[in-house]
């Protein structure tokens, strides 16, 4: 039944179904982290939750874990249990475990009685109640029930008819009712657009030609990633990394461990070598850092469907800290996740040494989360934002600077106009870090430095910053890239402190830096053209010093020229 032509239309409508959702979405929310963030997706499903499409720059490591919220409600309600005016709302971690302000609203696509799909989103609230204000909870919670409310796939609309009593209860359990809300019918509103386009697109060419060109879709892309992933070498291949903690028992790193193996166009993801579920609230129920390193290492600019992952086998045990049993607590769950798609990579890294870079800097962020009261209006405030750090240097060129996790997608930081005409606050300074990219032939990108103000009493939460056990790695020889921390200074004191806090109470006048860490080197170092590492230093990312003792490079104090001499010396004297 199915024609080129047809099948072309189709493949493009579906993912542009996703993407006018999400303009939707991010136009008609209330709180920064959706509409300037962007952390948020928009998904299509199938009847049995495979992935249709997900709009272009979702959140990368939401891709893995909307399939099974509605694996598991059909099981619950039956393929006949849906009416097409019914929302359904989920937040909780029994299935799929995230930090709770991470909520789900979805639709049924019903045509003509017959349930043929679900239209998705996934956005991240201002608040669910408990600690979840801003950013979420993150770690320190050691139990869902302190983290916020818990809502476990209930309809908050039934056949068309709002659920007053549900909504009542939500509305009376969140700090921001009007933000969160509003959020959620702009969510509700997103999703009821994707089914009105899939009912146009059936009507045109009947249910069984959109769901002959789904399944070939899915095969196209399937066959394109198996042949890619035949290019690398047959081999098991393994790598081993720690994260810091759970910020609970400081003194256990986590282990992370992967084992890759590749038998012509398979690929097996085993993560069975991690650590167990912790006390901290690191862990999480998730595929995302199989699936997200796997379409990295296949089509990573192409639209993603259920076929981008039919190949791969993800192996990840029940009760480990990938895939931790509910009620272990999961408010920074996806803390890990970045620095596992790095182990997989580095474990890769002899295979296809040509195309794996170091490790980036592995978080998801440094968040900017300021709350109080705005005495000029009254009303209260909630400051957000994420501030990227340093990828790794690559096989052939630098790491970018300044950029979100390869967990993050199109996830952005906030602009500062924007945070000083919507929050009291003053941006003092964003400027990259020199010398936090790791030396290299190919740098490390640079973290960044944001000093923030704030014009009114309020709290900052400051939570502790990752990766200090275990700074992103260089590879062939490349160096490893800067740390990244959390430092304040009081109204009326000289000098930044340290700070890990969750919620610090501050007087107006006070100032916070949210540091981000650099990317990993990739290769030695003494291999940079002399002219690039002089550039590096006119530009103010490499210092002289570091110039001379990192690269084996003499540059004036002026950045003018390089002293070719003395740098064939200082090169030969390593050598």
């Amino acid at each position: 039944m199915l024609d080129p032509v047809t099948l072309e239309v189709i493949r493009n409508t579906l993912p542009a179904i996703a993407n006018e959702m999400a303009a939707d979405l991010q136009r008609t929310s209330y709180n920064m982290m959706i509409y300037e963030v962007c952390d948020f997706c928009t998904t299509l499903t199938d009847a049995r939750g495979r992935l249709i499409s997900q709009n272009v720059g979702g959140v990368s490591h939401f891709v893995a874990d909307l399939g099974v919220i509605i694996e598991d409600i059909v099981a619950r309600e039956g393929p006949d249990g849906f009416h097409p005016e019914d929302v359904f709302i989920t937040n909780h971690q029994r299935v799929a475990g995230q930090h709770l302000n991470n909520v789900v609203i979805y639709t049924p696509f019903v045509h003509k009685g017959r349930l043929l799909g679900f239209a998705m989103t996934r956005a991240h609230w201002i608040d669910v109640g408990g600690s979840s204000t801003g950013l979420g909870a993150g770690a320190f919670v050691l139990d869902p029930w302190f983290e916020g409310l818990q809502i476990d796939q209930l309809r908050i609309y039934e056949a068309g008819k709002l659920n007053k009593t549900l909504h009542a209860m939500i509305r009376d359990n969140i700090r921001y009712p009007e933000a969160s809300l509003g959020d959620m019918r702009a969510q509700i509103a997103s999703c009821r657009m994707a089914t009105r386009r899939l009912e146009e697109l059936v009507e045109r060419y009947s249910p069984e030609v959109v769901e002959e060109a789904i399944e070939t879709i899915f095969g196209e892309t399937e066959r394109r990633c198996r042949n890619i992933v035949a290019k690398i070498p047959d081999g098991v291949y393994e790598a081993s990394a720690i994260y810091d903690d759970d910020s609970v028992k400081h003194d256990e790193p986590i282990q992370l461990h992967a084992k890759v193996t590749v038998a012509g166009g398979d690929m097996i993801i085993d993560l069975s070598g991690c650590s167990q579920q912790r006390v901290g609230g690191v862990n999480s129920r998730t595929l995302a850092g199989a699936r997200v390193a796997y379409k990295a290492l296949t089509e990573p600019e192409a639209p993603v469907n259920e076929g981008s992952f039919r190949a791969l086998q993800a192996i990840i045990p029940e009760g480990n800290v990938m895939m931790a049993k509910y009620p272990a607590p999961m408010g920074g769950w996806s803390m890990i996740v970045p620095t596992v798609v790095d182990t997989i990579f580095k474990a890769l890294a002899p295979a296809i040494p040509d195309r794996i870079p170091a490790a980036h800097h592995g978080l998801l962020g440094g968040s900017i989360v300021f709350i109080g009261k705005d005495p000029k209006t009254g009303g209260n405030f909630v400051l957000q934002s994420l501030e990227g750090g340093g990828w790794g240097g690559r096989p052939m060129e630098d790491g970018e600077s300044a950029s979100v996790s390869v967990c993050q997608g199109n996830v952005k930081n906030s602009p500062i106009e924007s945070m000083e005409i919507k929050t009291p606050v003053v941006v003092e300074e964003r400027s990259l870090r020199v010398d936090s990219g790791a030396p290299g032939r190919f740098r490390g990108g640079l973290g960044v430095d944001v000093r923030v103000r704030n014009l009114v009493d309020g709290k900052w939460n400051l939570a502790r910053p990752r990766r200090r056990k275990c700074p992103p790695w260089g590879l062939w020889n490349g160096g490893e890239g800067g740390g990244a921390e959390f430092l304040m200074r009081l109204a009326g004191e000289n000098d930044f402190e340290s700070m890990d806090q969750v919620m610090r109470p501050v007087p107006v006048d006070s100032e916070v830096i949210i540091r981000t860490g650099g990317g990993g080197g990739w290769g030695d170092p003494f291999e940079r053209e002399p002219e690039a590492v002089l550039g590096d230093v006119r530009e103010g990312l490499v210092s002289v010093e570091k110039a001379r003792a990192d690269y084996g490079v003499a540059v004036d104090a002026q950045a003018t020229r390089v002293d070719e001499a003395a740098t064939r010396a200082l090169r030969a004297a390593r050598a």
